[in-house]
């Protein structure tokens, strides 16, 4: 006896197919025993695949955070340290900061509140967009929550999520606030993809000019001929005394000068080499990370067991009142150094789509969190008994025979720490981009595995300008430590604030839970906050004013598109108007398909009426073509079309609104022509083959499909439609048709044997042999100024900012990529 059971498989390669298996009911009981040695083996198989994803992780995750004990206790105790007791207490801090921030806030609590596992600032903001109408583009409409990927729940109406979701959609000054807040976060984000590399980069470098005495001979005469050499070759004035007896170098030879040059060195040629994308050149990454880790952990150990085994007792919290006791205001004000132990989380959860949250926790338990107090706690144990090595305590505590590996290493893990923060940005500016808050710059996809590895190439090199900036002009680690510190406390404050309205509206927690993590978040990050409040003035005013750039082109520019958005809306033609004008539209219906871009999901927009006012013709089909992007990740190829009919038939005028999620790009090789007349076929295709249904009265108007629509649908394609995965649903309010296309068949159709009448059969001929005859792009180029009564900031910001920023971004006809032969700019002007 056997049994027939079909499969849908959904993988993507065999998308549509289907699968039949045959299992046989009367197997016997060895064949049993085998199959659940089979599951035995997968479950294996499962759990070594989640420990390679997790050693993987390493090198995309944790490069930032654990590159942070080069620099700490430096920038702890900038001026030296008074009492070796200090040293234990800021152990303790140090401790308890790793355990509170990173482990238990982001590992447990801040990454679950992932979107589809994507991380982030914005990741965070889509969700919030999802649960409650804040979007300050409200271009949305109801089928989007149709999506697969667009996950949104109910509330009661009594509920206090409910009352929540009321008070903030209630008021538009709420929803800008809310936006602002999340931009400020983006902003310092991009702020720490500055100072991560010149941060890490120095101070890995900076082992060139310790004076370790025993170092071998050979090597270090190798260094200094080095050192000679750059400094003879980059500095007209070279900064080395060299004793020509017997080689010596001052000081001055491999001292800040040198170091400052390598470090500028290995900037450019990591900015150089972003192109490549992280999918091509961070292979060796996992492995140099984990050889970090263990080295790092392993030097620690042997450190604590050589010098000072009293450094364990900082694991009670009581040092930590002795040291605010000792140490005062300076106590307080060396939180900003220690700080700089937790940096590198905001890029952990920014980074988190490229791996599974039970990986990156895995590898932050098993490794990362307790190599990293190893280390603290060997470096502690030497400064014990050596206080005057505090400046160089990392090289300093390294021991002679593994010095320059140590150092090598070192530098490789800056560089994969680095790495990782300017693709978190280049993700974060992506976003930003798609939610209407960046200009348009171009973005290149480097990895066909990962969705989110993206390159920008205009923000990789104002990066590596500031970067270098920053690094030549400070010149010191304490500096840039306290502008890092300032950026990153404020990212973290940003997250509790937006997660507060996660943990409220997504993961609907009792009010208590709520205040308790907020409280206990606020009450750590607010105590760092004042800490590094006190050094603005050093250095910590550096990412306020690059936070204060970006926000300022970010907010105008999203303002801009809001005002452009809010135009087209009050502006847009009735349909009163279009039917008033007849089949012709009272001009000339030339051959050929019109293409009409638009911000409008619903409605016809003003450059229409434009257009069809100063020329005497129009296309003999008219497409008006809305881009836009929802506040989900991706957007499936198969749900990314909507299609709908303006008017009659005989006026040939459609609407194609193509969805895009923040994560989606326009490459090259996505033919958006091609794909955009193949869902209009099979939109003409569903319509014929809803209309031969429309006599039952068992055809669902509402998205919902009973057995006779589905018997109709399978009759009218003998099954082809229902494999190919379509969906066909029709609202009686806006008539717009969602359309499911399978991405591997060709929905064009030429011939009668698909069609059920000929009416369908000379539409699409029609429609084919117009698009033969040509298509062109119609785009409207719409210049915003400011009134003449308006205040002199507005005027600023929209006649010069906005102004400046639409001339040199990138225009809608180069993202589209529509032919220069086949573009048609129709100009209008507006005032606000």
């Amino acid at each position: 006896m056997a049994a027939t059971v079909e499969i849908d498989d959904d993988n993507e390669n065999n998308k549509g197919s289907m699968w039949v298996l045959d299992q046989k009911l009367d197997q016997p009981m060895d064949e049993e025993a085998g199959r659940l040695r089979n599951m035995y083996r997968e479950k294996k198989f499962s759990s070594l695949l989640l420990l390679r994803l997790a050693f993987q992780s390493l090198g995309v995750v944790y490069g930032d955070l654990g590159t942070s004990p080069l620099y700490v206790f430096y920038n702890t105790f900038p001026h030296g340290i008074g009492d070796p007791e200090e040293v234990i207490g800021a152990l303790s801090l140090i401790i308890y900061s790793l355990t509170l921030i990173p482990l238990l806030k982001y590992i447990f609590i801040v990454c679950r509140a992932n979107d589809n596992g994507q991380g982030g600032t914005f990741a965070l903001y889509s969700l919030l967009c999802r649960h409650a109408k804040i979007k300050t583009i409200p271009n949305q409409h109801r089928t989007d929550e149709e999506l697969t990927t667009y996950s949104r729940s109910t509330f009661h109406e009594q509920s206090f999520a409910a009352k929540t979701k009321r008070w903030l959609e209630s008021r538009a000054s709420r929803k800008n606030a809310l936006l602002i807040l999340v931009l400020v976060g983006t902003c310092n984000v991009i702020g720490d993809g500055i100072l991560t590399p010149a941060i890490s980069v120095l101070s890995a470098t900076g082992g060139i000019k310790v004076d370790h005495p025993n170092m071998s001979n050979s090597m270090s005469l190798l260094l200094r001929v080095v050192c000679l050499s750059i400094s003879t070759v980059l500095l007209s004035n070279p900064l080395l005394f060299i004793n020509s007896k017997s080689l010596i170098v001052t000081p001055v030879a491999c001292g800040t000068g040198v170091v400052v040059i390598v470090a500028v060195m290995i900037l450019v040629g990591l900015f150089s080499m972003q192109h490549y994308g992280t999918d091509k050149v961070g292979w060796l990454f996992a492995p140099i990370v984990l050889l970090w880790f263990l080295m790092i952990g392993g030097v620690g150990l042997f450190n604590i067991w050589k010098h000072d085994k009293r450094v364990l007792k900082a694991f009670s919290p009581v040092y930590i009142y002795r040291y605010f006791q000792r140490g005062g205001k300076d106590g307080w004000t060396s939180l900003g150094g220690i700080m700089l132990s937790i940096t590198g989380t905001e890029a952990l959860f920014a980074d988190l789509a490229h791996f599974p949250l039970s990986a990156v926790q895995l590898a932050f338990t098993v490794i990362v969190f307790p190599c990293l107090l190893l280390a603290y706690c060997g470096q502690a144990a030497y400064l014990v008994n050596n206080k005057e090595h505090v400046i160089d305590a990392f090289y300093r505590s390294i021991p002679d025979g593994i010095y320059w590996p140590m150092f090598i290493v070192a530098t490789a893990a800056a560089i994969v720490a680095s790495q990782a923060t300017i693709t978190a940005t280049f993700s974060i500016i992506k976003q930003a981009l798609a939610h209407g808050c960046f200009p348009r710059v171009k973005v290149v996809h480097t990895s066909k595995k990962f969705l989110g590895q993206v390159y920008i190439p205009d923000i990789n090199w104002i990066l590596m300008v500031l970067c270098i900036a920053v690094t030549a002009g400070f010149k010191n680690q304490s500096q840039i430590g306290n502008a890092y510190g300032t950026a990153v406390v404020i990212v973290m404050l940003n997250t509790t604030l937006i997660m507060t309205l996660i943990m409220l509206l997504v993961w609907r927690c009792h009010w208590f839970l709520v205040l308790l993590f907020t409280g206990l978040s606020l009450i750590v990050e607010c105590t760092y906050f004042s800490a590094v409040l006190f050094k603005v003035n050093q250095g910590g005013w550096v990412p306020l004013v690059i936070a204060a750039a970006f926000l300022l082109i970010m907010y105008v520019w999203h303002y801009g598109t809001v005002k452009r958005y809010e135009f087209e809306m009050h502006s847009k033609v009735s349909m009163a108007w279009i039917l008033g004008l007849g089949p012709s539209l009272g001009l000339v219906r030339v051959p050929g398909v019109g293409l009409v871009y638009t911000e409008l999901a619903s409605g016809v927009p003003h450059i229409f009426s434009h257009f069809i006012t100063n020329l005497p013709a129009i296309h003999s089909v008219v497409v008006f073509v809305c881009v836009k992007y929802l506040p989900v990740y991706t957007v499936p190829e198969e749900e990314r079309f909507l299609v709908k009919r303006i008017g009659p038939k005989n006026f040939h005028m459609f609407r194609c609104v193509a969805r895009y999620g923040y994560k989606d790009l326009h490459k090259k090789d996505d033919d958006f022509e091609k794909k955009l007349f193949d869902n209009l076929f099979l939109f003409l295709r569903l319509e014929h083959m809803m209309e031969g249904c429309s006599d039952s009265d068992d055809c669902s108007l509402y998205g919902q499909q009973t057995e006779q629509s589905r018997d109709c649908l399978l009759s009218y394609n003998n099954g082809n439609t229902t494999s190919s995965g379509i969906d066909l649903t029709i609202s009686t309010v806006d008539s717009i048709v969602p359309i499911k296309s399978p991405t591997n068949v060709d929905l064009t159709v030429r011939s009668s044997g698909h069609a059920s009448s000929q009416t369908e059969v000379d539409e699409t001929e029609f429609l084919i042999h117009c698009r033969d005859a040509g298509v062109v792009h119609i785009l409207g180029n719409t210049v915003i100024r400011a009134r003449r009564d308006s205040r002199f900031y507005k005027k600023i910001a929209v006649d010069y900012i906005y102004a400046f920023l639409r001339k040199i971004c990138r225009e809608n006809s180069v993202i589209f990529n529509v032919p220069h032969e086949s573009l048609l700019n129709v100009g209008q002007i507006f005032y606000v």
